[in-house]
């Protein structure tokens, strides 16, 4: 705890990006979350957090149901490419990582699917056209 609110303190961020995807099978999703907001219940008092929101987004699971979603990032095909190889550079998602259901792609590939479906979902609503977009909630606490 005290590496991330050292972290907080010293940065003062404007925004935090946590995984918010509570259903990944590796449970790190959730472990990272509480601790950052076990961190953030130790910093909320200080002038900087009242400027401060938390964004969560979800992993290759699952993604945010249209309606849920308060902010979205458009992805670039150059983007796309350097989050695939950000995620293979990770070394657990090199060795066979456990999936949910039926599906058995690897997670770049179902992270990639995800943010390509996003993209599709605000096109056919009738918003710009974009590779891929990445989709958050903002955490209410």
């Amino acid at each position: 705890m005290n590496i991330i609110i050292d972290l907080l303190e010293e940065v003062k961020p404007h925004q935090i990006f946590a995984a918010g995807d509570l259903s990944d099978p590796h449970g790190t999703h959730r472990v990272c979350l509480d601790a950052i907001l076990i961190a953030l219940e130790h910093v909320k008092m200080e002038d900087w957090m009242t400027n401060c929101w938390v964004w969560l987004y979800r992993g290759a699971w699952a993604e945010w149901e249209a309606d849920e979603i308060e902010m979205s990032v458009p992805i670039s095909p150059i983007e796309l490419s350097r989050k695939r190889e950000a995620i293979l550079r990770h070394q657990s998602q090199k060795e066979g990582a456990m999936f949910m259901g039926e599906d058995e792609r690897e997670f770049w590939e179902r992270a990639e699917q995800r943010n390509r479906s996003t993209a599709k979902l605000y096109d056919e609503l009738g918003m710009a056209e974009y590779e891929a977009m990445e989709a958050f909630v903002k955490y209410y606490p």
